[in-house]
């Protein structure tokens, strides 16, 4: 249903925390290197009389600011209007008796407070992109507050403090209240009048993770406000502590019927069953759904005394005052105190058969769940309703377009369905390195199942001479080398900056004799750890056997990356490039075109040794962040290369977590008939920038659907895989996943832009031509560096401590490097 439109806004500026106005700017909106003036309007079919009609309704506030909703609309039809043009209202559309809902029709997306995830909860923004950017029919959740003047606002809790900045403005003015026999102190909105909250205080975003940007640039909403948003199509009105209120003077109960005579209430939920009791006899039934909120299974129900589990043993009973649950995702699929998948309960299917409604609330993409989701958060909704025996019938999210594409692109996808023809390659980097220890057989097993094109060997060398596969020369890291070869410990800067132990001083014996390691870029303790229970699994994997598994599994291709070429040949006696060379002849890959075979470098002297193979394509690696490929550059890398990997900062720049703009390099290397591949894609929330909503999804579609890239190199090939299987690829289908437009959106609040970063430099001819490669020394000539003595217990100790400070000075790279 539609409903009125009502007024936002005091005045066309915002007052941040610092009391500093912010001009809105309603002429411009930049979006990457262009400006768009409100000329555009016209085709955005914002006609002017629908903006003077917003003077047509008076609610309790005054007039809307114009400016501010012509600045919304400009951004959203930039970024959301292609979906939104062909989506019809309602439910995702569905075969009938397709989901294993209660009636058959497609599970329901509710955003909790909008989209809370990137905007303040029930802020303006929150609100209405969250209910225009999803590709279904979204219903948006308002958890109802009372103020002391009896006005209705949308926040999601009793107290203020942590979504807005009342504690600044009125820092005098905490208070406790008793909430259901707890003493609770801050600051509460039963506390304040309207006008001291909507004059005064404005929004911030309560989860540290997420963006401040837009802190203090918006002010709270009246539940009328959110109501008189055209975007809002279905509200869903949460309503708790209606005790605590009723100690204040004030009734829930009558102030939800005095709304409901001019504008109906769609869902209406409370986890108190007085009050759902109380307001059956007071609303229309037939236009209302009653849910009731399940907490924890140990809290107590206000009005019963007995705890939330204890009353879903009895789901007949609830039938009598709700028509369904809305129940922690917990309840349904429990997780272990490790993090792992436990099996369902019969929650959903009992309910069902009882009648009863389920939705599941709790899920947010920057909030980690289980260790079976590979930190992809469709695959987690996917749990809810693609397991085969059950689906919940909606959502409760802080990320509704992640639910949403979750619904209508991968529920149905399974992993026999093909990518179509010509799609960019998915690239395993060191295999299935986000499940299994980095090119360990198991990771590349996986990566195979997951539906990679190419796997890829980062080829290092034994001391012996044995090529083997491993991200790094550097062993201290993806494998156990560091307690028993403590030792061997090297400064080499021709390699890296920190000491390490490496590869080609043990010998392949000694490699073998260590376990494989899985690492997380983003740390272990406190930080974002991968898979557990496969934290040393699986073998180390010698560069023929890569080869005779990738021939036996028929993948596509092969990428083997060559580093460190001149070193080993001249200061250690090892041939790495012949090594592959052989390596591959004897694999018979330089006598067949089926699969292709990569050869990657920083190098260009070892890519030019692999130029008499004409079935090799070769692949220039580009470590160094640019902004730019003159001509000339590109014209030189022609003379080597037939493709490139870059950083994703060298095709999107970030500032502050935001993407600010695109650069021209992919145009620039098309234009010189150039494959240009992006590295390395993760599918953990904190490598991602905020304009892919803390969606891995929503990166791979503006790198492959947005921006025409030729393949991408990835730790987790199964949700590239997902990506390329699923209906929502096709930028000209109706619930397509669209690309980030990257400046779009900083350039929503004028003056809250992050600080741009100094550009990086363009591509050098200068730095892309290598020297030749060195012969390779004689190795009998070459002194082997001395182990230490068994019993050199201070030696010992002075290599653990210089080791340890390496690895101490290596995190805070690591952690800056993130974003690339």
């Amino acid at each position: 249903m539609r409903r009125n439109a009502s007024t936002n806004y005091d005045s066309p500026t915002q007052k941040k925390e610092t009391g500093k106005e912010v001009p809105i700017n309603p002429d411009q909106l930049i979006l990457g290197n262009r400006e768009l003036s409100t000329s555009f309007l016209p085709r955005l079919s914002l006609k002017l009389t629908d903006r003077e009609c917003v003077a047509c309704f008076l609610p309790f506030r005054q007039l809307l600011d114009v400016v501010k909703m012509i600045r919304f609309f400009l951004f959203a039809s930039l970024i959301l209007v292609p979906a939104l043009a062909q989506t019809p209202p309602g439910r995702t559309p569905a075969p009938s008796g397709s989901w294993k809902t209660l009636d058959g029709s497609a599970p329901l997306v509710i955003a909790r407070g909008g989209f809370s995830g990137i905007f303040p909860d029930s802020s303006e923004f929150a609100v209405d992109i969250a209910t225009t950017s999803t590709i279904t029919d979204v219903a948006l959740f308002c958890d109802l507050q009372i103020t002391k003047d009896g006005f209705g606002i949308c926040q999601p809790d009793l107290r203020l403090d942590n979504t807005t900045n009342i504690a600044l403005v009125y820092p005098d003015e905490d208070a406790t209240h008793n909430v259901n026999g707890k003493d609770i102190r801050g600051w509460f909105a039963v506390d304040f009048t309207s006008n001291e909250l909507f004059n005064n205080v404005t929004l911030v975003q309560n989860v540290l993770s997420r963006p401040s940007l837009f802190d203090g640039s918006m002010p709270i909403q009246s539940l009328d406000d959110i109501m008189g948003r055209k975007s809002v199509t279905i509200l869903w009105l949460n309503v708790e502590h209606d005790s605590f209120y009723a100690q204040q003077m004030h009734s829930p109960v009558t102030l939800i019927q005095k709304i409901m005579m001019y504008s109906p209430i769609d869902v209406i939920s409370s986890p108190e069953i007085g009050f759902l009791k109380a307001i059956q006899g007071k609303v229309n039934k037939a236009k209302t759904t009653f849910i009731f909120r399940v907490l924890g299974a140990d809290e107590v129900e206000p009005t019963t005394r007995q705890t939330y589990g204890s009353i879903l043993k009895n789901l007949a009973a609830i039938k009598a005052y709700a028509s369904g649950i809305l129940v922690p995702k917990e309840y349904i699929y429990p997780v272990s105190a490790d993090k792992y998948l436990q099996p369902a309960t019969t929650l959903v299917a009992d309910a069902h058969k009882a009648g009863l409604l389920v939705y599941a609330s709790g899920f947010a993409n920057d909030i980690p769940a289980s260790y079976n989701y590979s930190y992809d958060p469709t695959s987690e909704y996917a749990q809810f309703i693609n397991n085969g025996d059950f689906a919940v019938d909606g959502f409760l999210t802080d990320f509704p377009p992640t639910a949403a594409e979750a619904i209508s692109c991968f529920a149905g996808v399974t992993n026999s369905a093909k990518p179509p023809q010509g799609q960019a390659l998915i690239i395993s980097h060191n295999g299935a390195s986000g499940v299994y220890p980095g090119s360990s057989d198991l990771a590349y097993d996986q990566a195979i199942k997951d539906g990679a094109d190419i796997i890829d060997c980062s080829v290092q060398m034994s001391q012996d001479g044995i090529a083997f596969c491993l991200d790094s020369a550097d062993l201290s890291g993806a494998t156990t080398a560091m307690p028993t070869f403590m030792s061997r410990s090297a400064t080499i800067p021709e390699i890296q900056e920190n000491s390490g132990i490496f590869s080609f001083d043990l010998t392949w014996s000694e490699i073998q004799s260590l376990k494989p390691q899985l690492t997380s870029p983003f740390g272990t303790e406190g930080g974002l750890p991968r898979n557990p229970i496969n934290k040393n699994a699986g073998k180390f994997v010698t560069l023929a056997d890569f080869l005779e598994l990738a021939k036996t599994k028929a993948v596509s291709g092969v990428l083997i990356n060559i580093q460190h070429a001149a070193y080993l040949a001249s200061n250690k006696g090892l041939g790495i490039v012949d090594a592959v060379s052989k390596a591959l002849s004897n694999a018979t890959f330089d006598q067949q075109s089926t699969q292709q075979v990569l050869i990657q470098s920083d190098d260009t002297s070892v890519l030019s040794a692999f130029r008499n193979v004409p079935t090799y394509k070769r692949v220039l690696t580009i470590t160094e962040e640019i902004s730019d490929a003159p001509q000339q550059s590109v014209e030189e890398v022609k003379k080597y290369a037939d493709s490139i990997i870059v950083n994703r900062p060298s095709l999107f720049p970030v500032s502050n977590g935001f993407l600010l703009a695109n650069t021209s390099v992919v145009n620039e290397m098309h234009a010189a008939n150039i494959s240009v591949y992006v590295s390395v894609l993760r599918n953990e929330y904190i490598a991602l920038a905020f304009d892919y909503f803390a969606d891995p999804m929503v990166e791979l579609a503006t790198y492959i659907a947005g921006y025409g890239l030729d393949g991408v190199v990835t730790d987790y090939p199964s949700t590239a895989s997902k990506y390329l299987r699923s209906p929502c690829l096709d930028l000209n289908n109706d619930i397509a996943i669209l690309p980030a437009q990257p400046g779009s959106l900083v350039s929503i609040i004028e003056g809250a832009e992050p600080p741009a970063a100094a550009p990086a430099q363009a591509l050098q001819v200068a730095d892309i031509v290598d020297p030749p490669l060195p012969p390779v020394a004689d190795r009998t000539a070459l002194s082997p560096p001395a182990p230490a003595p068994d019993g050199d217990k201070s030696g010992g100790v002075t290599n653990v401590a210089s080791v340890a400070v390496s690895l101490m000075s290596i995190l805070p790279i690591s952690l800056i490097s993130l974003m690339h």
